[in-house]
């Protein structure tokens, strides 16, 4: 007689088994008596009735996230695709509106994704779209918030993760990119090579004045080396026209003597003979002579015409 009992007790325990459930965190867990919903259990280790409650489904509370690519066209006529992503999770306390009141969650939020970002996206330039992306996104958040939340979803935060024209756009872009750094490029190699320029002219003057500063210079101890030169000679009974033909032929000598120790020096010195330098201080004593005798005769001339005209 006990083996008969044995089905009994095996099918008993079965049930006893079947009447505890298990509910994960951040889940919760749907009741359904007879077809008709009964509760709402959450976390832990829960008991139904066997054969006369069973969990219809399961929902998770934590936030989740959906990727939705829209493809829309600009204010300027290119074409884009645009991903959204959007995070949204299921309020706790409108767990029975989320499950039966919308059968597919996801295809209704895509829809809406959609309806916004081509509503938005035309009104705007291409360039505009890349700025104004987190307009975008408040705005398709705006409009979910107040779509979703009648079935039980709350929607977190909306991203416009990225923007992808078409290639052709993106490789004219690239190429109005470049051409705009190379232009700065060169404005800055021109500005360089500018100031390189107006410096080297800087240098170049203040070299040529220092030269001629110099040469003004040495031309004055010159002549203040001849003046007590002619001294000298004067104190010694040496006229002033000997001794400059003295210093003349002197500085001839000095000449030639400093061209002979060139090895590599083409210069010829025309005329080298040894008159030379007492020919040139007569033909200075000449010139010097016959400028101050056209002076002279010019001064005169003008007296008598200023006489002429009283």
């Amino acid at each position: 007689m006990s083996f008969f009992y044995i089905p009994f007790i095996v099918l008993g325990l079965l049930i006893f088994i079947a009447s505890f459930f298990i509910v994960k965190q951040q889940t919760a867990a749907i009741i359904e008596r007879f077809g008709k919903f009964h509760s709402i259990r959450q976390s832990g280790l829960k008991l139904k009735i066997p054969l006369v409650d069973r969990v219809a489904g399961r929902l998770s509370l934590k936030i989740q996230q959906l990727d939705v690519i829209v493809e829309t066209k600009t204010l300027d006529d290119v074409f884009v695709r645009l991903k959204v992503s959007v995070q949204y999770r299921v309020l706790s306390q409108k767990v029975y509106d989320a499950f039966y009141k919308l059968d597919y969650p996801h295809e209704q939020i895509t829809s809406y994704v959609f309806d916004v970002v081509r509503a938005e996206v035309p009104k705007m330039k291409l360039d505009d779209v890349f700025v104004k992306k987190d307009d975008i996104a408040l705005a398709v958040k705006a409009e979910l918030n107040d779509a979703m939340l009648d079935y039980g979803f709350d929607i977190i935060k909306t991203l416009v993760t990225d923007i992808d024209p078409d290639a052709q756009v993106k490789a004219a872009m690239n190429r109005i990119n470049a051409a705009e750094r190379e232009k700065t490029a060169a404005q800055y190699e021109g500005d360089a090579q500018r100031i390189l320029i107006v410096e080297k002219a800087k240098a170049e003057a203040e070299s040529k004045r220092l030269q001629g500063q110099g040469i003004a210079d040495q031309r004055r101890e010159i002549a203040r080396g001849l003046e007590e030169s002619v001294e000298v000679l004067n104190r010694v009974g040496i006229n002033s026209q000997e001794a400059s033909a003295l210093i003349v032929v002197t500085q001839h000598y000095d000449t030639l003597q400093s061209l002979g120790e060139e090895t590599n020096s083409n210069l010829i010195l025309l005329p080298n003979a040894p008159q030379a330098g007492s020919n040139m201080l007569n033909d200075m004593v000449a010139s010097f002579t016959a400028s101050n005798q056209i002076g002279e005769a010019m001064k005169n001339a003008k007296k008598k015409g200023g006489d002429t005209t009283k």
